[in-house]
C-alpha cells in the first residue's frame, strides 16, 4: 500500500506570482502596445503589486494578461474599452472575476488560444534570453524541494501551467526531475479528468489518493464528481486563496485545510 499525491503547481509547489505578473506585463505590451504609450515605471510597479493581490482568481496563465489590462484601464480612463473598469475595485475583481472575464474578453475582441500562445511565447523568449532572471522571479515554497526529493509517495503534478515551465522550475530551483509522463500540464484536460485517469491506472490500485490544490473552486469541482469520492482533498493555506475562501473550505466536510509544514511531512 502507500499514497499517491496529485499536486497543483502554482500556489502549492511554486510561488510564481512575481514571474507570471512580469511576464503578463511584457506580453500585454506586445498585445496592446498603444495602451502602454506613456505608462511610466511607477504605474507598472503598481500593476505588479496589485497582481499579487488578485492572483487568487487566476486559473490559467493567460488570465494574467487580462488582469494587467483591466488594472491599466481602471487607472487610465482615456484608454478604457471595458464597461466594467470604471469604479471597479480590487475586492470586486476577487469576488466577481468569473463574471468579469467573459465580458472583457468580448469587449476587447480577444481569443483565449491566442493569449495562451502569446503568454507561452513571451515566457519562452525570457527563458531563452535570460534564464537566470526568469528562474529568479519564481521561488519554491520552503521545505517543498526536500519533500519532493525524498517523497516516499507516488507524486504527480496536475497543473494548468504549460508542462515545460513546471519541469524547468523543478530542475533549476530544486534539482528535482519528475518524468514527463507524471506532469499533467495545460492541454491535458480539466483536473477532474486527470484525477479520474490517475485513479483508474492499474498500478495505482490500493493506494490512498490525495489531491493538494490552492484553488477552492477546483476542489469544489472534484466534489461534484461522485466518481472521485475516494480522493482526500486538501486546500493549501499558503497558496493563492483568500481568508474568505479558507473560511468556506473549513465548512466543507470533504476538504482538509493543510499547512505548509504538514504538507512537507506528508510527502516524505
Amino acid at each position: 500500500m502507500g499514497d499517491l499525491y496529485a499536486l497543483d503547481f502554482d500556489g502549492v509547489i511554486c510561488d510564481s506570482c512575481g514571474e507570471s505578473s512580469l511576464s503578463a506585463v511584457k506580453a500585454a505590451k506586445v498585445r496592446w502596445p498603444s495602451l502602454f504609450d506613456g505608462v511610466d515605471p511607477s504605474l507598472e510597479d503598481w500593476i505588479v503589486d496589485q497582481m499579487h493581490i488578485v492572483r487568487p482568481v487566476v486559473e490559467t496563465g493567460y488570465e494574467n494578461l487580462l488582469l494587467v489590462r483591466l488594472l491599466l484601464e481602471m487607472r487610465i480612463p482615456s484608454i478604457r474599452k471595458s464597461s466594467v473598469a470604471e469604479g471597479l475595485t480590487i475586492e470586486e475583481i476577487l469576488e466577481n472575476w468569473f463574471k468579469i472575464k467573459p465580458v472583457i474578453m468580448e469587449e476587447w475582441g480577444e481569443n483565449r488560444d491566442a493569449l495562451v500562445d502569446l503568454f507561452g511565447k513571451i515566457r519562452d523568449e525570457w527563458m531563452d534570453n535570460d534564464l537566470a532572471t526568469w528562474i529568479g522571479a519564481n521561488r519554491l515554497y520552503p521545505g517543498v524541494p526536500d519533500a519532493l526529493k525524498f517523497a516516499s509517495s507516488k507524486v504527480y503534478i496536475v497543473t494548468t501551467k504549460q508542462s515545460r515551465f513546471a519541469d524547468a522550475l523543478l530542475r533549476e530551483l530544486a534539482g528535482v526531475i519528475i518524468p514527463p509522463e507524471k506532469i499533467y500540464g495545460l492541454g491535458t484536460g480539466p483536473k477532474v479528468k486527470v484525477l479520474k485517469q490517475l485513479q483508474n491506472m492499474p498500478e495505482h490500485e490500493g493506494l490512498t489518493l490525495n489531491f493538494v490544490e490552492d484553488r477552492l473552486a477546483t476542489l469544489k469541482n472534484v466534489i461534484k464528481e461522485p466518481e472521485l469520492d475516494k480522493w482526500n482533498l486538501y486546500l493549501g493555506d499558503w497558496g493563492y486563496n483568500t481568508p474568505k475562501e479558507r473560511e468556506e473550505a473549513a465548512s466543507i466536510p470533504r476538504i482538509h485545510i493543510i499547512q505548509l509544514s504538514d504538507f512537507s511531512k506528508k510527502l516524505k
